[in-house]
């Protein structure tokens, strides 16, 4: 004789902002990384790059640093996110975010397939409002009204 089975409800935890925006920058940093690599599949794409150049900039040094740079932005932004102290990693996820709105509107300089890069800007940006959304609202702990009692600073000033 089998036992019926009981539906429990499942439940959300809480999770922490520090999460969301680690996981937020990841999602950022493979969809820019998608994006750059499904161009290959754009007609004439790895013919440019054979002849030297990628949109409308010339392959070299320059570039590549540049973009290595705009890419490692974001893969330090999911470590920095969970290390950094809270102050610290708010600030740095609303300033770093921000910056990158404009850089990624940038990507479609020169962008021959609308849709294709269309789609991708407006979900990065859709990624980076949730960043500057996770860190704009991330709880704050209310001081204590009465303070620490003159007990505890004493025992904190002896240790």
């Amino acid at each position: 004789m089998s036992t019926p089975r009981t539906s429990t409800a499942l439940t959300d935890q809480p999770i922490p902002v520090r999460t969301k925006l680690a996981a937020a920058w990841t999602s950022f940093m493979f969809l820019y990384a998608y994006v750059d690599i499904l161009n290959f599949f754009t007609p004439g794409a790895v013919q440019d790059i054979l002849d030297g150049k990628v949109f409308e900039f010339a392959l070299s040094q320059t570039f590549s640093t540049t973009a290595l740079t705009l890419m490692a932005v974001p893969i330090f932004m999911i470590l920095l996110s969970m290390t950094l102290p809270a102050r610290t990693s708010r600030i740095a996820n609303l300033i770093v975010a921000s910056i990158y709105v404009p850089v990624t509107v940038f990507n479609l300089a020169g962008a021959s397939w609308l849709y294709f890069y269309g789609l991708g800007v407006v979900l990065e940006l859709i990624l980076l409002a949730l960043i500057v959304r996770y860190a704009w609202t991330w709880p704050r702990t209310a001081p204590s009204a009465a303070g620490p009692d003159s007990e505890t600073v004493r025992a904190q000033q002896q240790v």
